[in-house]
């Protein structure tokens, strides 16, 4: 019996394995249509949605704690937030192409005083920003929009709860090789993870690229901005890359792959109604 559960567990990891390896196929989408990344990976499921977003929301809300402590989040009137948050007012009401969840997600933008370039989005719809991504490479809202949409698009294909499921699934693995062998595991399973610091596959970081330009695209956001975006990225990783930067795939792969999909999103953006410039609060605009 114990020899049984263990190559039960082995036939698990495998198959989810295999299909997990898989490639992520654009399809055949007409132009109208936009972008067809195919359905989001099953493995996710092992994985209630409920609990990963809950988790998501108890993280980011420490987060947001140890930021205002150090004053670094930055209040509400910013112009600086003001101006994502505007953005991402435009570009949310497109996520449920790609998720109907997110039609129930409590949104949340905020901005984070730091040098770093980096930006994310939980799951569940938690985005952050750091003035370092929007300052140091001088980010237009097109190519600010673009970042947003990228970050969105990781938390609307659920990447944070597939990533959770294989840890899972190792954990899974590990015990049924304990009992199996007559030893003693005392440790429980855990699917929690630290989702601040996800390490994300080549497959979702594409993923995440196409789905970023299609929604943004639709929010009246240039969509030829993601070139630009990854040339201001190569140029700011000489030296030590920064963190937002994933090694996989590279930015010149990445712009191959935007120049190979503009024309399914660039009809998009051609019929969209165009966003005017933010005004922040005591701020004008020559």
């Amino acid at each position: 019996m114990k020899h049984k559960w263990l190559l039960c567990v082995v036939a698990v990891l495998a198959a989810c394995g295999a299909a997990d390896e898989a490639p992520k196929q654009s399809g055949q989408a007409r132009p109208e249509d936009g972008v067809n990344v195919g359905k989001a990976s099953a493995l996710r499921k092992l994985v209630p949605a409920e609990g990963i977003e809950r988790q998501a929301e108890q993280q980011y809300a420490q987060l947001k704690r140890q930021v205002a402590q150090q004053r670094a989040l930055a209040p509400a009137h910013h112009p600086e937030l003001v101006r994502l948050r505007a953005i991402a007012e435009r570009i949310i009401p497109h996520a449920t192409r790609f998720n109907p969840r997110a039609a129930k997600w409590q949104w949340e933008v905020n901005l984070i005083g730091s040098n770093q370039i980096n930006a994310f989005c939980m799951p569940g719809g938690k985005i952050a920003f750091y003035t370092g991504i929007l300052r140091n490479l001088k980010l237009t809202d097109d190519e600010v929009a673009m970042v947003m949409g990228h970050e969105i698009a990781h938390a609307l294909r659920e990447h944070a709860r597939e990533q959770a499921s294989k840890n899972a699934l190792t954990q899974l693995g590990a015990m049924g090789l304990s009992i199996a062998t007559g030893g003693k595991y005392d440790g429980l399973v855990h699917t929690g993870a630290n989702l601040l610091s996800l390490n994300y596959s080549r497959s979702d970081e594409t993923d995440a690229d196409l789905v970023g330009l299609d929604i943004a695209a639709r929010a009246g956001y240039d969509p030829r901005a993601g070139i630009s975006l990854w040339k201001k990225m190569s140029a700011a990783s000489k030296g030590a890359p920064p963190q937002w930067l994933s090694t996989h795939p590279s930015g010149p792969s990445r712009i191959r792959q935007i120049e190979k999909h503009l024309a399914e999103v660039l009809p998009l953006y051609e019929r969209a109604q165009k966003p005017r410039p933010v005004v922040a609060p005591g701020e004008t605009r020559r």
